[in-house]
C-alpha cells in the first residue's frame, strides 16, 4: 500500500525503513540462482557472509548461512560455483542494507556436476585405487610405448615427435580412440585392454590435450578408473594442461602436466644419459687412478724400508743377536758350573771333616766285635775274644787279654809285658 506523503507532510526515515522492511517480508522464502562471487569465513563467527552475484547482469546481493551448512556441503563451496539458494530476504533498516538469509544451498550446472566427481573421488579413494602402494614405477627404458590417443591428434604428434627426438631408438604402439563424448571412455578402455595385453608394451601413455570440464568428464569414468587400476602394465595419465586433473590422474600409476611432460617421463634424454655415462666413466676413471696411486706410494714407502731394501740386514741382525745370546748363555752356564762346583766342594769338605775316616786318619781307631758290633765300652769285651781295630788303611785282626775300666788299672794275664796287651793277628 502506498504512503500518503506530502511537502507538507513528509514520511519520516524509519517509517519509509519500516515499510519496506514489511514489504519484503511478506516477500517470503524464495529460490535464488547464481554464482557464488566471494565467500568470507571469519574466525569465531558462526556465520558465513556470500556474495551471490547474477551470472548474465552486473548485479549481486549480499547472503548470510550458517557455518554448519556451508561446512556440510560436499563438495565444499567455494567461489565461482554455481548454486542454488533457497533464502528468505531481510531487510535491516537500522543500516539499510538489503540481505538474504540462506537455509539450504544446492549445486547447479557445473557445481552439481563436479559434485558428482567428487563423491566418486570419495568412494574409489576409500576402496583404495588412489593409495601410493598401487603405484607401479616406470620402467627406465621402455621396450615399446603403448599410446592411447585420438588420430592424429596435436597430443599424439606432441608424445611421438618428444620421444624421438630425445630416444631416437623408442618403438611405439599408437592404440587410437575418441577422446572426447560418450564413445570416449569405452573406446579408450578398449585400446587400453588391447595394449596391456601385449607383453612387448612396457608402458601405456592415456594422452589428450586440454579442454573444459565437460570435454574431460570421460576420463573420471568409473568403468575407466577400474580398468586402469586392474591393468598389468603401468600406465601414464596425460589429460589436458597442469590446471586440469580428472580422477584418470589419481588413478594412474604416474600423472604427466601434459602430453608432452609425458613423453618426458616415459624415455629418457640419450643426450642426457650419454653425458651421465661418461660423467660416470670419468669418475671411474679418476677414481681407479687415485686407488692405483695411493697403493702405489704405500708399496713404494714398504719397499724403501731398510728391512725389504737389503733383506740381509734382518739375517745379519739377528745373527748377531744370536752370537751374543749364545755368548751370554754359556757365560751364565759356565758361572752357574762354577758355583757349582764350589758348593760341592765346600759339601765334600764338610762330608770329610764329619766322616769316621777323617777321624781315624788323626790317631783313632774303631774297635769291634766278632759280630761287627762296635765297642764302645770294656764291658763288651772279655779276655780271650776275637775283635776287629779299624784304623785308617785297614784292620788289625787281635784277640783280648784283659780289660779295665778308665779309673782301674789294666789287668795283665800273667808272662806278658807291658808292651804285649794284644796279638796282631794280620
Amino acid at each position: 500500500m502506498a504512503l500518503d506523503t506530502s511537502p507538507e507532510q513528509p514520511a519520516p526515515v524509519r517509517q519509509i525503513a519500516n515499510a519496506i522492511s514489511g514489504w519484503i517480508d511478506r516477500l517470503g522464502s524464495v529460490w535464488v540462482e547464481g554464482q557464488v562471487a566471494q565467500l568470507s569465513k571469519r574466525p569465531g563467527l558462526n556465520t558465513v557472509f556470500v556474495t551471490l552475484r547474477d551470472s548474465v547482469a552486473d548485479i549481486s546481493v549480499p547472503v548470510t548461512c550458517s557455518r554448519t551448512l556451508v561446512d556440510s556441503m560436499n563438495p565444499p563451496l567455494v567461489e565461482g560455483a554455481s548454486v542454488l539458494i533457497h533464502a528468505k530476504p531481510s531487510y535491516y533498516a537500522t543500516r539499510g542494507s538489503l540481505s538474504l538469509q540462506a537455509r539450504e544451498i544446492r549445486m547447479v550446472g557445473l557445481g552439481e556436476l563436479l559434485a558428482q566427481l567428487e563423491r566418486r573421488r570419495q568412494l574409489l579413494a576409500a576402496e583404495g585405487l588412489f593409495d601410493a602402494a598401487r603405484k607401479r614405477p616406470l620402467p627406465f627404458l621402455p621396450g615399446t610405448v603403448g599410446l592411447v590417443t585420438a588420430p592424429r591428434s596435436a597430443a599424439e604428434r606432441d608424445v611421438l615427435d618428444i620421444a624421438h627426438r630425445r630416444w631416437p631408438a623408442v618403438r611405439f604402439d599408437v592404440a587410437h580412440a575418441t577422446m572426447q563424448g560418450h564413445r570416449c571412455a569405452s573406446e579408450v578402455m578398449t585400446a587400453l585392454a588391447r595394449l596391456d595385453a601385449d607383453p612387448g608394451v612396457d608402458v601405456i601413455v592415456i594422452a589428450r590435450g586440454g579442454g573444459s570440464v565437460e570435454d574431460l568428464l570421460p576420463f573420471s569414468d568409473e568403468g575407466l578408473l577400474r580398468a586402469v587400476s586392474a591393468a598389468r602394465t603401468p600406465v601414464v595419465s596425460a589429460i589436458g594442461h597442469e590446471p586440469d586433473q580428472p580422477l584418470l590422474d589419481l588413478v594412474a600409476d604416474v600423472r604427466a602436466a601434459t602430453p608432452t611432460d609425458a613423453a618426458k617421463l616415459v624415455v629418457p634424454d640419450v643426450a642426457a644419459e650419454a653425458n651421465a655415462v661418461a660423467s660416470a666413466r670419468e669418475r671411474l676413471r679418476s677414481l681407479s687412478h687415485a686407488i692405483v696411486a695411493r697403493e702405489q706410494a704405500a708399496l713404494d714407502a714398504l719397499r724403501s724400508r731398510p728391512a725389504l731394501a737389503d733383506p740381509r740386514t734382518l739375517v745379519d741382525d739377528r745373527t748377531a743377536e744370536l752370537a751374543t745370546l749364545l755368548a751370554r748363555a754359556r757365560r751364565t752356564i759356565g758361572h752357574s758350573l762354577d758355583r757349582a762346583a764350589d758348593d760341592i766342594g765346600h759339601h765334600r769338605a764338610r762330608a770329610r771333616a764329619l766322616s769316621p775316616l777323617a777321624t781315624l786318619e788323626r790317631g783313632y781307631a774303631v774297635l769291634q766285635a766278632a759280630d761287627g758290633t762296635v765297642l764302645i765300652s770294656v764291658e763288651g769285651a772279655s779276655a780271650g775274644d776275637n775283635v776287629s781295630v779299624r784304623v785308617a788303611d785297614g784292620r788289625v785282626h787281635a784277640a783280648v787279654t784283659g780289660t779295665s775300666s778308665a779309673d782301674q788299672p789294666t789287668q795283665r794275664p800273667p808272662g806278658r809285658s807291658d808292651g804285649q796287651e794284644a796279638t796282631d793277628d794280620s
